[in-house]
């Protein structure tokens, strides 16, 4: 199958508009302030919109759906790198994931249509800070019926990718942090905060954050 060509806007807002909409963007769409990012009106861009209607037309109860990966990096903030499925974290009850995955999986019938599909994430391969369930970013609120979409909200994102750190980790950090723009020291401290207190090998995460911190001060022009 010959995937589809995913050409997708840019990110037009800050982290302060995140703050902004989360905190008056759920009344309603005429409280949306008019500057954010297109993400928080919908529909999202080809081939998703089709793909994520149907499924939301085959289920029968409410699902919130939370996504990382490229799909989080592309779509809500911006960044220009082809993904063609959707990470998202185990949904409630664990049983639900798996129906999920039957109807748009990378073995489903919306992926051979669509030519793009869902896929779980393993917990065990990345790092979530304490406290990423309380600030969830809304994405499309007001385009599906049963499906919520939210992703993670920028500085969590990052530090998703903190435990693998492969160059197209640090490729997307970079980006997400010229785009949002990210501050290096609230980063660091979210990490210090909320990440390290939980995972076991500290001395090499503490190696990873600081590179990080001096390779977007970098790209920021701030050394």
């Amino acid at each position: 199958m010959r995937l589809p060509n995913l050409e997708l806007p840019a990110w037009t807002g800050t982290a302060e508009d995140i703050l902004l909409y989360n905190a008056h963007g759920k009344s309603g769409k005429n409280s949306v302030p008019e500057h954010l990012s297109y993400a928080a009106y919908g529909p999202p861009p080809a081939p998703w919109h089709s793909f994520l209607t149907e499924l939301d037309s085959q289920l029968d109860e409410e699902v919130n759906l939370h996504c990382i990966g490229g799909f989080a990096f592309t779509v809500q903030y911006g960044l220009v790198r082809p993904t063609y499925d959707i990470d998202f974290l185990p949904v409630a009850p664990r049983d639900f994931s798996s129906r999920l995955l039957s109807l748009a999986g990378p073995n489903s019938r919306l992926y051979k249509k669509h030519g793009v599909y869902l896929q779980l994430v393993n917990l065990g391969v990345l790092y979530l800070p304490h406290g990423y369930l309380d600030r969830p970013v809304e994405t499309f609120p007001f385009t599906y019926t049963r499906l919520h979409l939210s992703t993670l909200e920028p500085y969590d994102l990052a530090l998703s990718k903190l435990q693998r750190d492969f160059p197209q980790d640090r490729e997307d950090v970079k980006q997400l942090a010229l785009r949002v723009p990210l501050n290096s020291e609230t980063l660091r401290r979210r990490y210090q905060d909320e990440v390290r207190p939980n995972i076991a090998n500290v001395e090499r995460e503490d190696l990873t954050i600081n590179s990080w911190v001096e390779m977007i001060d970098g790209v920021q022009g701030k050394r």
